[in-house]
């Protein structure tokens, strides 16, 4: 069964960031008038590393044409906290857009969400108009990625 409680909500704050890797810390507001992917995965988890080459080539092909990439790094494991082992991983994979580091798993319930990886698509008015849980369903969330941009 779909877990449909956050579409058609508005993005949810991103709460309890310990530190953000590749950015500067962003607020929902300043994400205003961009298509938002918002990204939960950790980098031990096999499914979320399955994930990543989609997930970073779609940053690179649409971040031009208006799609931000939030990569919400949340630990499952303890040595998933270290933000220098994120950081490795941030390397190996290639991985250029914002990551919160959501050690406390604030933002995670915000989402409330219980899953890695787990995608969410917000519209350029901030509006939760699609997501997905776990591997798969790539070319259908490239397909939206490109109709929310217009």
């Amino acid at each position: 069964k779909r877990d449909d409680v956050n579409l058609n909500q508005p993005l949810h704050p991103f709460q309890g960031i310990e530190q953000w890797l590749n950015s500067e810390p962003l607020r929902v507001s300043d994400l205003a008038g961009k298509v938002v992917l918002v990204q939960f995965w950790t980098f031990g988890c096999i499914n979320s590393q399955r994930t990543l080459p989609y997930v970073t080539r779609w940053h690179q092909q649409y971040a031009d044409q208006g799609l931000q990439v939030i990569g919400v790094h949340t630990p499952e494991f303890v040595y998933e906290h270290d933000s220098n082992n994120v950081s490795k991983a941030l390397e190996e994979y290639q991985i250029k857009y914002p990551v919160p580091l959501d050690n406390d798993y604030q933002t995670w319930k915000a989402y409330r969400n219980r899953y890695w990886p787990h995608l969410f698509l917000a519209d350029r008015d901030g509006i939760i108009a699609y997501h997905h849980i776990g591997e798969g369903a790539y070319q259908e969330t490239e397909q939206t990625i490109q109709k929310l941009l217009g």
